[in-house]
């Protein structure tokens, strides 16, 4: 059985069919995540946080990435999956090249992930132009919270707001297939998803995002601490987690979720 394409993923975009993205980081949930109907799985260097309980994502490592790749790959046999770049391992396009490669051939990966915006174009550039498939991400930065100063939202003065529609649509330009956004205002991500022809899937930004993603720890209940505001327990509704599993899919598909309490 062959994967989700990245064709397929456009065409949904075009067709306004909503994408529902979860991370996973082992084969179990990679299984149980195909089987409630998710369209994405994201193996997000969160992996730090919610499995070795870092205080952030920056101490995890390209062998941390590769490991878990390789066993959400392990779990699906349809589902497509896209690898975070940990910190640091795209510093510059040579690197950058390595880093990806290995992620793809050793860990199984469909698509690597970058944070950053204008600075990261050129290593975009250099990804795609070597059929490595990128993924961007911009609004808040995990990678870079010390520099941010904590998980705050992006985005919402005016040429803060602008400046992200340019990195945007600069990494489009790059040759960058898909857009995370997190952490950004409803009406930015809608402005953003609208402009752009590459899927964006948001992280509390918006309703209007073609697709969503959450940890999926967190829309479990089972992150330690207080839940972020654009996430939702869907366990505690539901009883079990593979029905919590399909909930998630059916309010995304739906468009339910994110509702008006869960974005900024």
């Amino acid at each position: 059985m062959s994967r989700i394409s990245l064709k397929h993923l456009r065409q949904m975009k075009t067709a306004q069919e909503k994408i529902a993205v979860l991370t996973a980081y082992d084969a179990s949930f990679s299984y149980a995540l195909e089987q409630a109907g998710v369209d994405v799985l994201l193996v997000g260097d969160s992996l730090g946080m919610v499995i070795q309980g870092q205080e952030s994502t920056v101490p995890v490592s390209v062998d941390d990435m590769i490991y878990h790749t390789a066993n959400v790959i392990r779990g699906s046999d349809k589902l497509f999956v896209i690898a975070d770049m940990p910190f640091m391992s795209y510093a510059n396009a040579e690197q950058a090249i390595k880093n990806a490669a290995r992620l793809m051939a050793e860990g199984g990966a469909q698509m690597v992930k970058l944070e950053g915006g204008a600075v990261i174009t050129d290593t975009v550039k250099q990804l795609t132009a070597r059929g490595i498939p990128v993924c961007g991400h911009l609004g808040l930065l995990p990678q870079s919270v010390h520099r941010l100063g904590g998980y705050i939202v992006q985005g919402r003065e005016t040429q803060a707001a602008e400046e992200l529609i340019a990195d945007a649509i600069s990494l489009q330009e790059a040759g960058a297939d898909m857009l995370v956004l997190e952490c950004v205002p409803a009406t930015l991500g809608a402005v953003v998803s609208k402009q752009l022809d590459i899927p964006v899937i948001g992280i509390g930004a918006g309703s209007d995002c073609d697709g969503q993603v959450l940890v999926v720890y967190d829309m479990l209940g089972l992150t330690p601490g207080r839940r972020p505001r654009f996430s939702h327990d869907f366990l505690a509704d539901t009883g079990s987690i593979q029905a919590a599993l399909t909930s998630y899919v059916q309010s995304v598909k739906s468009g339910a979720f994110p509702n008006a309490e869960q974005q900024f």
